[in-house]
């Protein structure tokens, strides 16, 4: 395999890896923010009863989501098999 795509598929990783790690992010930000102000989400969304629950499973989401990205970041500039199939 010629070292340029090598060095292009390693780019890409990286970059689908930030999107992920960005995602997850997002992700959290949102639970975090349905968690701390319920009462300005509750406009947006008419069911209630589930607003914390689901605030707490975006958190979880969105942390997992955010490490997975960031190790997958890791894995692919440095090329580590493990971190890129954990």
């Amino acid at each position: 395999v010629p070292m340029g795509v090598l060095s292009c598929m390693k780019y890409l990783m990286f970059i689908f890896n930030v999107l992920v790690f960005a995602g997850g992010t997002c992700l959290a930000g949102v639970g975090v923010w349905v968690a701390v102000d319920p009462s300005g989400f509750q406009d947006i969304v008419a069911a209630r009863a589930v607003l914390s629950t689901g605030a707490w499973l975006l958190l979880a989401v969105g942390i997992a989501l955010s490490l997975l990205g960031f190790l997958g970041c890791c894995g692919a500039l440095r090329r580590s098999r493990p971190l890129l199939l954990l």
